[in-house]
């Protein structure tokens, strides 16, 4: 990656804040109360990769702990298929009634209408979507749901492209709302955790620094309006950070059982459409890295730490620019061998829970 910054600069501040951040503690904790859910979107290009999936189990599976409430998902995958692959996850897991919002960008359907079509033993479908379920439009969705929502209580997972992100800040005052999307985003939105870009700030990460990342080249004008107009708070979780968590084949070849089994069975249509290694395929877990660091922050946890603040640009290539600055609100997560252990523990044990 030719990165247009001082990058050994930002390797000290990475040596920084392992120690100076751990004493902060709360940094990232975006709930006001220790026991109060997180207001949380799904943005999610769902249909191309497998780890979205994934992450939006990863997404139940802590809802059911009570640690955040899933009040919508909006896609970046145009393919219809998609949003009824949402919908039926979501009632998968007991929550039909959560929004979903189909928005423009990719099409893709590497597993979506397998599982879909699948039958039980009692020839019905498996995993049906919602009796009488209708996508909605992705850009008034997030309006919708940030003009009823409480000032900073939402936070945002973008797993995908930006374009729905990026569309919302160009949304003019309606009959939703008064308020413009870049006025929503900053009154409602308490944080953007985004899964894109690459940020080797360590040199045991220095392969990853020419690495152009899917989600900010699938659509870079996007990715480039989303980080430079965002007006809150954004983190990210760079290419760099999953690549080095992977799934873990025992575990998805004898562990998901129950409601869970809808992962499992989506990751077998996946990697038979694009692997030839079937279930002992290590997957890369991207997107399920953007949702736990952001919903268990907390010190004791010890699953990242975070850059010091900057700006952060991508190039006309979908190079990720990273410029140290006391004043940005754009950092990154920072892992060591460690912490990677103990998230992919985290993984292991959340996911395939029935």
């Amino acid at each position: 990656m030719k990165f247009n910054v001082l990058i050994n600069a930002l390797c000290v501040a990475a040596t920084f804040c392992a120690s100076s951040l751990a004493a902060e503690g709360d940094l990232l904790d975006v709930r006001d109360a220790q026991d109060e859910p997180v207001k949380l979107i799904f943005d999610t290009d769902i249909g191309s990769d497998i780890d979205d999936a994934f992450a939006l189990g990863l997404i139940h599976a802590l809802a059911n702990r009570g640690v955040c409430e899933l009040i919508g998902v909006t896609t970046t995958n145009a393919t219809p298929a998609t949003a009824d692959y949402v919908a039926a996850v979501n009632a998968n897991y007991g929550r039909p009634d959560v929004p979903v919002g189909l928005g423009k960008g990719i099409e893709a359907d590497w597993y979506l209408t397998a599982p879909l079509a699948q039958k039980n033993d009692k020839g019905e479908l498996a995993y049906p979507v919602p009796e009488g379920f209708r996508a909605q439009e992705a850009v008034p969705l997030l309006r919708k749901l940030l003009a009823s929502a409480e000032d900073r209580s939402v936070v945002i997972v973008q797993v995908g492209g930006s374009c729905n992100l990026a569309a919302l800040l160009d949304t003019p005052g309606d009959d939703i709302s008064p308020m413009t999307g870049r006025e929503l985003a900053e009154k409602k939105v308490r944080l953007v955790s985004v899964m894109g870009g690459a940020f080797a700030v360590d040199h045991t990460a220095e392969n990853y620094r020419t690495h152009r990342e899917w989600n900010i080249v699938c659509s870079i004008p996007d990715a480039q309006k989303f980080v430079r107009e965002w007006p809150g708070e954004i983190v990210f979780s760079g290419f760099e950070i999953g690549d080095r968590i992977r799934m873990v084949p025992t575990n998805l070849k004898r562990d998901y059982s129950g409601r869970s089994r809808i992962l499992h069975d989506s990751f077998g249509y996946w990697t038979a459409a694009l692997t030839t290694e079937g279930f002992d395929h290590p997957r890369p877990t991207w997107d399920l890295t953007a949702v736990l660091f952001v919903l268990r922050p907390e010190e004791g946890r010890g699953y990242y730490t975070l850059s010091e603040p900057g700006d952060v640009d991508f190039d006309d290539n979908g190079v990720t620019l990273f410029t140290p600055n006391p004043n940005g609100k754009r950092r990154c997560y920072l892992q060591d061998d460690a912490a990677r252990i103990r998230v992919q523990e985290a993984f292991v044990n959340l996911c395939s829970e029935p």
